[in-house]
């Protein structure tokens, strides 16, 4: 096991200048350790996003319509259980589940009326999806077109990251070489039609969520994106065409000064193995984005209050780190949805960061600090050896279909939840300081009617549409995935025609087949 245990703030007392290697370039030089532009906030603020879907297209437009009326800059959109596994609303295998975690998008139908008003060439968006990633991206891009935007104007990122659903999150369908192919599609569709959108969001967020120490969201993460770099070159790509629009996602955790480390990290060893590897030269390349989202897997149904505070601190680690976009999640977020007066007191959260607290006065004001750079240079050199060791293996598909990186998180996650339940690692109001009479919340219930509306509504979509037009779509989609063609043009046209979600992802199922993971305890 590597590394499994490490935590930087178990060091010496205190820390002084013999702890810090070399002083960091400033910011905007390579390798980017304090920041990937000069000015940073000083001269453009973080995008503030506010993760957020559910019940319905049409009420999740409604809410979408508040929230950038409050201040928000940026759309995040949150999709339901049954689309992140491929199924449409009427499906047997959606029964219950429909609108509960987030918006339900079974068509392009679906699709154009979740950003009905909302004109898509001047908004950026960020689509958490995943194994139906190239399904859900071709209906944006289509309904886009549909208000008139040209793609090439279109600015936003696709989540599309796989690789982490099968070591943390579990939402995949597909096999993971077949599902490589999908992604490497859209990165390559992406570099040649969508300059401006970010086909691929490397996340870290959700192996966090899963158990895994800073140090393996850190150095899995990277090494993820090493592999999609891989990929997008066996395909024929330049390194420069494709990884100027790589992004990546990251926890913002409750460890203040080693999360702000992390994110110094990531840029750092992001610049040079980007340089090294692969003979990077364009600085866009080089230059590590990010969104942060502060830690769902912290909140508690306990004292939900304190999760304020939480998140409060945890978005000012990652404004500190100097994250490029940024979720606050909401204080209601262990029982339930956010609520309306939930999510904006969390969006508020984010403005009184941005205009009141001076943090974004300067760049990177930890740098030099004695104690963030030695931890920062000490998360660097442990990834590089975590990193060092998936190579040996093969890559990141061979270390899934081994159960290494999962083997790795589960062990760090026992090893948490053991402390917690000894005491040994204290989380204020569940294993101290508890009341034993809390006053409950008023919380966002999610009408049972709008799974019959969505289910109707299908109904009334297959009824209108061209039945023949269809079958031609799917089927021309299922001939290029039995071959070797780029996917995204026939997933275009199936949208086109209303295919819904549940049929294209079945097409493609009869030619991938679908993936069970082996155990790995």
């Amino acid at each position: 096991m590597v590394h499994n245990q490490f935590m930087p703030t178990r060091g010496p007392a205190f820390y002084q200048s013999g702890d810090v290697a070399n002083p960091p370039a400033a910011p905007g030089h390579f390798p980017y350790t304090r920041g990937i532009h000069e000015g940073m906030y000083r001269t453009r603020l973080w995008t503030m996003r506010q993760f957020s879907g559910f019940s319905t297209p049409e009420e999740t437009n409604r809410r979408y319509r508040y929230l950038l009326e409050q201040g928000q800059t940026g759309l995040s959109v949150a999709f339901d259980l049954p689309t992140l596994m491929g199924y449409d609303a009427d499906d047997e295998m959606a029964a219950g589940e429909v609108g509960h975690c987030g918006a339900p998008v079974s068509s392009l139908d679906d699709m154009e009326t979740l950003f009905a008003g909302i004109p898509l060439a001047d908004v950026t968006v960020s689509m958490t999806i995943n194994s139906p990633a190239a399904v859900i991206w071709a209906m944006y891009l289509v309904a886009a077109e549909k208000q008139g935007a040209q793609w090439a104007n279109l600015s936003g990122t696709l989540q599309n990251d796989i690789l982490k659903e099968y070591i943390a999150q579990k939402e995949y369908i597909f096999p993971p070489r077949p599902s490589m192919r999908l992604v490497t599609d859209t990165i390559e569709f992406g570099a040649r039609q969508t300059p401006r959108f970010n086909p691929v969001s490397i996340s870290g967020y959700h192996i966090r969520e899963a158990g895994s120490t800073a140090l393996q969201e850190l150095a899995f993460t990277l090494r993820d994106g090493l592999e999609y770099a891989d990929h997008a070159i066996e395909r024929g790509l330049g390194i420069d065409e494709f990884a100027p629009r790589f992004s990546f996602f990251f926890n913002a955790h409750n460890d203040f000064f080693e999360e702000i480390a992390k994110y110094r990290a990531a840029r750092q060893l992001w610049a040079t193995l980007l340089r090294d590897r692969y003979g990077a030269r364009d600085e866009r390349s080089l230059k590590l984005r990010f969104h942060a989202q502060t830690a769902g897997c912290t909140l508690t149904w306990q004292q939900p209050y304190n999760n304020v505070v939480r998140t409060t601190l945890q978005a000012m680690a990652a404004v500190l780190g100097g994250a490029q976009s940024l979720h606050t999640n909401s204080l209601d977020e262990a029982f339930a949805l956010p609520s309306e007066a939930a999510a904006t007191l969390a969006l508020r959260t984010q403005q009184v960061i941005a205009y009141e607290s001076g943090l974004a006065a300067v760049p990177d004001p930890f740098g030099g600090s004695y104690y963030v750079e030695n931890l920062t240079h000490r998360l660097d050199q442990c990834a590089r050896e975590y990193i060092a060791k998936i190579d040996s293996m093969g890559g990141m598909v061979p270390a899934i279909e081994a159960g290494f990186p999962q083997a790795e998180i589960a062990a760090a996650s026992y090893e948490y939840q053991k402390n917690v339940e000894a005491g040994k690692t204290v989380v204020v109001g569940v294993n101290r300081f508890q009341e034993q009479a809390e006053k409950p919340l008023e919380l966002l219930r999610i009408d049972p009617a709008a799974e019959t509306r969505q289910r109707a509504k299908l109904r009334e979509l297959r009824a209108r549409r061209g039945g023949d037009e269809v079958r031609r779509a799917l089927g021309n989609l299922a001939r290029t995935a039995e071959g070797g063609g780029n996917l995204m043009p026939p997933l275009i046209e199936a949208v086109r025609h209303y295919a819904t979600l549940g049929e294209i992802c079945g097409t493609l199922k009869n030619v991938f087949g679908t993936w069970e993971e082996r155990p790995v305890i």
